[in-house]
C-alpha cells in the first residue's frame, strides 16, 4: 500500500480487507488513519459505467507510542477530517472535502495534472432526482415504499422526481451532488442493516453532503453520529439535497417498522 510508506499514515482499512493494516515495522507511522472502498460499482466496469474510489481521513485515537489499530478505524463519522472520492468516467473526477467546502478536480491528461473546475459545491435544497433500486420494492417495509412512491408520483408538499439510477454510488452520488436529488439505499428483508459499509461508503459521503448544504441519515440518525462497533459495519442510507432527506427522515422515523 503505497500510503504506508508516506509518514504521514499509521493504519489503512479497505472494504477488502479483513482486518486493519498497520504501517509495516520500520516504516515511520503518522497521525492519519486511511479508510477506503478501492472500487466501488466495480460490477460495471465491463460495461464501460462510471466507477469510483471512495476515501475517508481521520486522525489516530491511539498513544503514537504504541501501535494503531482497530480503535484509530471505528469513529464517528463527525470525527473525519478529509474525505473525498475520484470518478473514473468520461472524464476522472477528484471531488473532497477538508471540512471547509467541497471542492472538485477535473484530471487534465494533456498536463497530467488536476485542475480545480468545481469550487465550493452546493447541491440544492430540493433535487431533480431521485436515485434507488427499485426491484427491491417487495422487500421494503411500508415506510420505505411510501417515501419512494411519494418521489416518485408526488405526495402533498413532494413534487414527483426523475428517476436515475447507475447502480454506482459513486456515479449516483455524484450526479445528485451537483444537480439536486436524494439518493436511497434502504434496510430490506435480504439485507435487514442495510447493504452499504458505514466506514468505506456512507460515512465519508455523509461528511461530504453535509459540507454541502445536504444531509445524510439512515432513516433514524444522522450517519455521522453513528459509531461503529465493527470494520465491516453496514447501515441503510438515505443522502443528497436536504430538505427531500428531512421528508423521508421524517416518514422513516415515525412510522419505522423492524426489517425482518
Amino acid at each position: 500500500n503505497s500510503v504506508h510508506h508516506t509518514g504521514r499514515v499509521c493504519v489503512t482499512a479497505s472494504e477488502e480487507d479483513q482486518v486493519p493494516m498497520p504501517v509495516p515495522p520500520g516504516k515511520p507511522a503518522g497521525k492519519y488513519v486511511v479508510l477506503y472502498d478501492p472500487l466501488d460499482g466495480s460490477t460495471n466496469i465491463d460495461v464501460n459505467v462510471s466507477i469510483g474510489t471512495i476515501f475517508s481521513i481521520h486522525k489516530r485515537v491511539t498513544k503514537r507510542s504504541s501501535p494503531a489499530g482497530l480503535a484509530d478505524c471505528l469513529q464517528a463519522g463527525k470525527k473525519q477530517v478529509a474525505a473525498g472520492y475520484i470518478l473514473y468516467g468520461s472524464s476522472t473526477m477528484l471531488v473532497y472535502t477538508t471540512g471547509q467546502g467541497v471542492h472538485g478536480f477535473t484530471l487534465d491528461p494533456t498536463i497530467g495534472e488536476f485542475l480545480l473546475s468545481h469550487p465550493n459545491i452546493t447541491t440544492p435544497p430540493v433535487g431533480k432526482y431521485y436515485s434507488v433500486n427499485e426491484s427491491n420494492w417487495n422487500r421494503w417495509t411500508p415506510p420505505v415504499q411510501r417515501v419512494v412512491g411519494a418521489f416518485k408520483n408526488g405526495e402533498g408538499k413532494v413534487q414527483p422526481k426523475n428517476a436515475r439510477y447507475i447502480g454506482s454510488l459513486v456515479a449516483d452520488f455524484h450526479r445528485n451532488l451537483i444537480s439536486g436529488g436524494i439518493f436511497l439505499y434502504p434496510a430490506d428483508t435480504n439485507h435487514p442493516q442495510g447493504k452499504l459499509r458505514l466506514l468505506y461508503e456512507a460515512g465519508p459521503l455523509a461528511f461530504m453532503v453535509e459540507q454541502a448544504g445536504g444531509r445524510a441519515t439512515d432513516g433514524c440518525r444522522s450517519i455521522l453520529d453513528i459509531v461503529p462497533a465493527d470494520l465491516h459495519q453496514h447501515t441503510p442510507l438515505v443522502i443528497g439535497s436536504k430538505d427531500d432527506v428531512a421528508y423521508a427522515a421524517r416518514v422513516l422515523s415515525a412510522e419505522a417498522v423492524p426489517v425482518k
